[in-house]
């Protein structure tokens, strides 16, 4: 399932939008569910369902699972339910491991165990897994052979120096849109700012007046980047810690691609 798509401005969308999401993936997978279930119901027995016909375990992904939230972050008391909203659903994911293989999560944020997946104790969280570090992007290897109908033209340092700006702990990779669009425009610029800003961050920066410069100054232990929303309130802490550990990144890349742009 995936909440990438439309803004969602309350708790009710929100239900709304799950609910007709677990009813197209029945359609999906060909079985049926009772009618009149809460959406803990109707998921826990969509998965019991789909392994009852297939005979194997169920594999749960979800792309952009933190949207609903990150949509209303500058709405404290709407960016909570939304929260709730969430931990209704995910819930299950727990509850019904029985049914389960595995489950596939993407978003924005790092959410914590005891906040969006209260209860969901056994995720692994592989953000910045060395092993996982190449699955986003592509890699040198890849650029130099799966691309290289596309290099003649291109001098291939600079593209390096452009685009090979990725790093999760592990191997560097290229951001794969920021290559398809030089390839196809035969043109060297900002591409992930232009297709990649996050709106919530902007948002949150402008309405606290925040000097972004000094984002570039800031660093965050280990312990800060486990503690995200333990007993925190979405308006106060929760942000503080939120846009320090993740968006940081972000705003970096920022600055780093405006030093970049000035050089001669």
């Amino acid at each position: 399932m995936s909440f990438a798509e439309g803004r969602l401005e309350n708790r009710a969308q929100l239900d709304k939008r799950i609910d007709w999401l677990l009813e197209q993936n029945q359609q999906r997978l060909g079985v049926t569910c009772k009618q009149g279930s809460d959406i803990p119901g109707s998921f826990a027995e969509l998965l019991q369902n789909a392994q009852a016909k297939y005979g194997q375990r169920c594999v749960v992904l979800v792309d952009e699972y933190d949207k609903p939230i990150l949509d209303n972050i500058t709405e404290p008391e709407t960016a909570r339910a939304m929260r709730e909203g969430l931990r209704n659903l995910y819930s299950v994911i727990k509850g019904q491991d029985a049914h389960i293989r595995f489950a596939f999560l993407t978003g924005v944020s790092k959410f914590s165990k005891v906040s969006i997946f209260s209860g969901l104790n056994n995720l692994n969280d592989i953000t910045i897994g060395a092993d996982y570090s190449s699955i986003c992007g592509y890699t040198d290897a890849d650029v130099d052979t799966v691309f290289a109908p596309e290099l003649p033209g291109l001098d291939r340092q600079q593209i390096r120096d452009w685009y090979n700006g990725y790093n999760w702990t592990g191997q560097g990779v290229y951001n794969p849109f920021d290559l398809l669009l030089l390839f196809d425009k035969r043109e060297f610029r900002a591409y992930w700012f232009e297709t990649g800003t996050p709106t919530f961050l902007v948002d949150w920066l402008m309405q606290r007046g925040y000097f972004t410069p000094n984002l570039s100054r800031q660093y965050s232990s280990l312990e800060l980047l486990s503690a995200f929303d333990k007993g925190k309130t979405v308006k106060n802490d929760l942000f503080d810690t939120f846009f320090s550990k993740i968006s940081l990144c972000v705003v970096q890349t920022k600055i780093k691609s405006d030093r970049l742009l000035a050089d001669p």
